[in-house]
């Protein structure tokens, strides 16, 4: 994932802070995480879930992206609740 330059909004920072989730690790993420779910509708941006696992604790980070400039905004960061979420955090359940 190629972002000239990463933001937080509000509401991400916050969310991270009450779930011990640092900017490094959520960076980190971007980086280098799956891609698991496309929101090419969402407005203001196209947003991506991103899904990777730091040691065993699985991340989901939804990211907004502006593509025109290079531009991505971590819209929230969390660890997915294994009731919603199928073995592996991919798919929601049904």
């Amino acid at each position: 994932m190629v972002c000239k330059e990463t933001f937080f909004s509000d509401h991400a920072i916050s969310q991270m802070f009450k779930r011990g989730i640092s900017v490094n690790i959520v960076k980190f993420v971007i980086e280098n995480g799956e891609v698991i779910i496309e929101y090419p509708n969402d407005r203001p941006y196209p947003s991506l879930l991103i899904l990777h696992f730091i040691d065993t604790r699985p991340l989901h980070v939804v990211l907004g992206k502006d593509d025109e400039f290079g531009k991505c905004i971590v819209i929230t960061a969390y660890e997915p609740d294994v009731n919603l979420w199928e073995a592996g955090f991919k798919l929601k359940r049904k």
